[in-house]
């Protein structure tokens, strides 16, 4: 829990957020009675506009199907406060209106970890019903969409209890109207609990806040086991919208700001600044997750849209581009025999030897099976019968690499750059060669991608 209070701390409140506001993850947003912009198999694209930050005119709405704005904030008797800079909120609606995108307000947010108002109002029939009223009349005055529920979080029990109450009494308000329900909500563990199954029969759909967790930060293994883990609590697919940061941890730093650092971080997963490492998602990270939500989810959601770059580095237009089936260079596939690097010398299993932990390195090519590798459609680069992998899932520079029995970890996730580098989203680094050194036996390595002569390989046609 310590990393969803020291992310959602920042997401709401301040104004003063200036970059921290990277605060990070919410709900979701609306579909509700004109057609939303269309992506194939109705797959949502979901971002969310706080009201301290971001401009609506920098908004890419002809890449996304739905915006939520953050965050109104409820009373314990049922009311709401009111809407912070309404101006705005008005702005985008219309914007959003005019591009085909439904927007969605949200209300809650992590208000300094005072869920005290929510608790109170889903307490009794009649707070909920002045609460289900409240929002109807909000909506209608701006002209919205939907209701994106973000009260962080529901406990097990009694407050579960109240909670489900709550939805099922707005669902059947907002969907008599043609609105959307969509809520919030973490991405794993003992709290989740107090999101009750019967929820899930209320909602549009839920977006996964899978962020402020896994190590590193937000890595594609951790991120889509929160997903299965909602799933496999009984959520369907359909409903299940994967949420992805727009910034990095432990320093907040918005992925902008990486990327203005070096405009290489946008093909990273961490770098460091000013001596700490910084973990996010960079654009193949950011693909690959897509791809995955894709074939088993319903969308994908980011916190948040100010914190993102425009042109080529942009992350909602990454998302975009695999949703609508562009943007994606898949690595070659089923190539089967040597891969060639610095000095045209050979990627080599030491001694031939297939057992766990062997050394992967650098030798003369000599046509052996020990230097015949397999590219596999799933990521991993196979020879001997066993996988290419990062000792210990380390991500640190100079991490060896292996031999190992194939587990489909991230450690033997590899993707193919179009510089001719070899990528392991988990970490973020390149395939490396030791040194750099063309020698025999130069072992290899994961290090920060730089597309440097020991870094290009040349896989199998």
């Amino acid at each position: 829990m310590s990393a969803y209070l020291s992310r959602q701390r920042r997401r709401w409140g301040a104004a003063a957020l200036a970059v921290a506001t990277v605060a990070t993850g919410l709900a979701v947003a609306a579909a509700a009675p004109a057609a939303a912009a269309v992506l194939p198999n109705g797959f949502r694209s979901v971002g969310y506009l706080p009201s301290w930050s971001g401009s609506v005119n920098s908004v890419q709405y002809n890449k996304l199907t739905h915006i939520n704005y953050a965050f109104a904030l409820p009373n314990s008797n049922g009311t709401l406060q009111a809407v912070p800079d309404s101006g705005k909120l008005s702005s985008l609606v219309s914007l959003g209106h005019s591009n085909n995108v439904k927007v969605s307000l949200s209300i809650g947010g992590w208000n300094d970890g005072n869920d005290s108002a929510f608790e109170s109002l889903a307490a009794s029939s009649g707070s909920r019903t002045t609460f289900v009223n409240s929002v109807l009349s909000v909506l209608n005055q701006y002209n919205l969409d939907g209701v994106d529920i973000d009260w962080e979080y529901p406990d097990p029990g009694t407050s579960g209890n109240n909670y489900t109450a709550l939805m099922q009494q707005l669902s059947n308000a907002l969907h008599g109207q043609g609105k959307l329900l969509t809520a919030a909500v973490v991405s794993e563990g003992g709290t989740a609990n107090g999101v009750q199954p019967a929820v899930f029969g209320y909602v549009d759909w839920l977006n996964i806040m899978a962020y402020d967790g896994g190590s590193p930060h937000a890595n594609y293994d951790w991120s889509i086991a929160s997903a299965n883990f909602w799933k496999s609590r009984g959520l369907p697919a359909s409903k299940t919208v994967l949420g992805v940061p727009f910034y990095s941890r432990p320093g907040y730093l918005t992925y902008s700001q990486l990327v203005a650092l070096d405009p290489a971080n946008a093909n990273r997963d961490c770098t460091t600044v000013n001596g700490t490492q910084e973990c996010y998602n960079g654009i193949p990270t950011i693909k690959r997750k897509t791809q995955w939500a894709m074939a088993n989810a319903g969308g994908i959601m980011n916190w948040e849209l100010s914190q993102d770059t425009t042109g080529s580095t942009s992350l909602v237009s990454a998302i975009y581009g695999v949703a609508t089936g562009g943007g994606t260079t898949p690595p070659p596939t089923g190539g089967t025999g040597p891969i060639t690097g610095i000095g045209g010398k050979c990627v080599d299993v030491a001694s031939a030897s297939s057992a766990n932990g062997t050394a992967v390195q650098l030798w003369t090519c000599n046509g052996t099976n020990a230097q015949s590798w397999t590219v596999g459609s799933d990521g991993t680069v196979r020879a001997l019968g066993k996988c290419m992998d990062i000792a210990a899932a380390g991500t640190a520079n100079g991490t060896v690499v292996q031999l190992y029995d194939c587990n489909g970890t991230g450690a033997q996730g590899w993707q193919a750059q179009s510089n001719g580098t070899l990528r392991n989203p988990a970490s973020g680094r390149c395939l490396d060669a030791t040194g750099p050194s063309s020698a025999d036996g130069t072992r290899l390595q994961i290090w920060d991608c730089s597309a440097s002569s020991n870094q290009v390989w040349h896989l199998p046609a």
